[in-house]
């Protein structure tokens, strides 16, 4: 290893703003259950199933219908 490194002629990372960011979210046995089981029968990690989905509902402009009586 050098000692020192010149990082004059270096650039940003271009892939930096796709990157995946932590968050902590609170969601109930069930639905982490229903996540595990399906990620089994499609060979993904359920936290990748979870990020699929939301990302499909975003892309479709989903909403929920709530209706509080």
């Amino acid at each position: 290893m050098r000692k020192e490194y010149d990082f004059s002629k270096a650039r940003k990372n271009p892939y930096a703003a796709k990157l995946k960011r932590p968050v902590t979210i609170r969601l109930d046995e069930s639905s982490i259950a229903y996540f595990k089981e399906v990620s089994e029968e499609v060979g993904i990690p359920y936290q990748s199933l979870i990020n699929l989905y939301l990302r499909d509902c975003a892309a479709a402009h989903r909403k929920l219908n709530l209706d509080w009586k």
